[in-house]
């Protein structure tokens, strides 16, 4: 290493903090605007070589790009470990803290590292997460058009209100003026939605029966094109792993425990990973419950005991495992790009 350093992103600064490991020298300092160009001006005046160190947060994408460009080794920190890892020692938290911790863990070998995918899977997450961000949009404008019928005394209508009946259920309906507005301004919003869902989904199917990764994992029952792109972006490479339990843990599907003495609270999911991840592998999980599904036996004796919602989860984690299995399987070619 020629350069060892941590840079803190900041959506209005860099800072850094990097040590010549041949002089010794020490350098701090920010570098503002933060944005690409700016960046990559700023590496132009380094030394080629080194290796420098940032968190996983949002911005981190362009900050390593360009550090592999201009022949540095980026290495993406952890968020919550690096954190962890300051200690409970009260002391002065600072842009240029952070960027020296980043810099000392980094010298020691302690950084907690994760996973950087290559540019087609984040083209692939991104993608995913767009049609995720986009549904749950829909299914919000959706609330807003029942709330509006029940508070107007609506009878219920379990189809699809965008359909050609809910259309016709809805001009029967007995509105008031501003219901009717507020519901047909929501159904505009949703069919606008459904149009730009539609070629993002088909997209991301055709995708996923070209990627060896994905077409492995619509081998599990349950796993489809949309469902099978999610969790092999989101998962990532699975080799990072040392066991399956870890990939759970790092679906954020793990039950966290505090325990004490004779005192025990109630577990909770930790919730740590990413959320698009959990909602990929629950929605798989929740086709165990018909009967062709292989799990369908699991499912229901787990319902018996702890309900539908957490049988649901323990075939999710179990669907984890499997993945976590299949994609190590594959080694380079579970991300070959397509």
């Amino acid at each position: 290493m020629a350069i060892v350093g941590g840079i803190d992103v900041h959506r209005r600064q860099l800072t850094f903090d990097y040590c010549d490991r041949a002089t010794g020298e020490l350098c701090r300092g920010r570098i503002a605007p933060a944005d690409r160009q700016g960046f990559r001006s700023w590496l132009s005046q380094l030394p080629p070589g080194g290796d420098f160190a940032l968190e996983g947060c949002t911005g981190w994408r362009y900050i390593v790009e360009e550090l592999a460009a201009a022949g540095f080794v980026a290495h993406l920190a952890e968020p919550a470990d690096t954190a962890a890892l300051r200690g409970n020692k009260q002391r002065a938290k600072t842009d240029r803290a952070d960027a020296r911790h980043l810099r000392e863990l980094l010298i020691s070998g302690t950084l907690p590292e994760s996973w950087i995918p290559p540019a087609h899977v984040l083209e692939a997450r991104t993608t995913v997460r767009l049609y995720k961000d986009l549904s749950d949009e829909r299914g919000a404008w959706t609330q807003r058009i029942h709330a509006a019928l029940f508070h107007q005394g609506v009878e219920t209508f379990s189809g699809t209100l965008a359909s050609d009946l809910g259309r016709v259920f809805l001009d029967k309906a007995d509105l008031s003026p501003a219901a009717r507005r507020a519901v047909e301004t929501g159904l505009a919003h949703i069919e606008t939605l459904n149009k730009t869902l539609t070629p993002i989904k088909r997209d991301l199917s055709k995708f996923s029966l070209a990627q060896p990764g994905c077409s492995a994992l619509r081998e599990y029952f349950g796993i489809g094109g949309l469902l099978s792109v999610a969790i092999w972006a989101e998962m990532g490479d699975t080799r990072r792993f040392s066991s399956s339990s870890d990939a759970v843990r790092h679906t954020g599907l793990d039950i966290t425990v505090y325990s004490s003495d004779t005192k025990r609270a109630k577990g909770h999911l930790a919730r740590q990973g990413p959320s698009v991840l959990r909602w990929a592998l629950y929605e798989a999980a929740k086709s165990a419950a018909k009967p062709a599904a292989p799990d369908h036996e699991y499912y229901v004796s787990v319902r018996e005991r702890l309900g539908a919602q957490r049988a649901t989860l323990s075939v999710a984690r179990k669907i984890a495992r499997w993945v976590h299995h299949r994609l190590r399987e594959l080694g380079d070619e579970a991300f070959a790009p397509v």
